[in-house]
């Protein structure tokens, strides 16, 4: 347990803060991202990270993969790729030796939307963060690898 003195404790309350200007800033981006899937491309932020999910895996993943791949429910996955296979923007295939499971993957119009769709979203997270400097952005993203590889090396013995 580190030592509770003023230094510490001023350091403790300058990282909750920092906590809270990250949380609020990601939320208010993440507002952003939905607000413009909806009004000019009428999706949904889950629907578009299953369909980037897919796109990085174009052999396809198994639904309990996408699920754990994304950290969401089985049935959270399920209902939007009944959606996109329905719109013929994905397919389900039987995965070879395992008759339960089911294998999504992006149709080539599948591609060709997530593509449309990626393409602006990473317009939109460049305006909204427009005026960051490259060395802060590679300083900022340092840091925050530290944060997420301790979360990883967490997640791997906890299972």
């Amino acid at each position: 347990m580190p030592d509770p003195g003023p230094a510490n404790e001023h350091l403790s309350k300058a990282r909750l803060r920092l906590w809270l200007k990250l949380l609020k800033s990601v939320n208010g981006i993440e507002a952003e991202i939905r607000r413009n899937l909806r009004e000019q491309h009428g999706t949904t932020l889950p629907r578009f990270d299953v369909m980037s999910a897919l796109a990085r895996f174009p052999d396809g993943l198994k639904m309990s993969d996408l699920s754990t791949y994304l950290k969401v429910s089985n049935g959270n996955v399920t209902g939007i790729v009944d959606k996109l296979t329905e719109e013929g923007l994905a397919v389900r295939v039987a995965v070879p030796g395992d008759r339960r499971a089911q294998q999504a993957r992006l149709t080539q119009k599948g591609r060709d939307t997530f593509a449309d769709l990626a393409s602006h979203h990473e317009n939109w997270i460049n305006d909204l963060l427009d005026g960051w400097l490259p060395e802060d952005i590679d300083a900022l993203s340092a840091r925050l690898d530290t944060v997420l590889n301790r979360q990883n090396q967490e997640e791997a013995v906890n299972g």
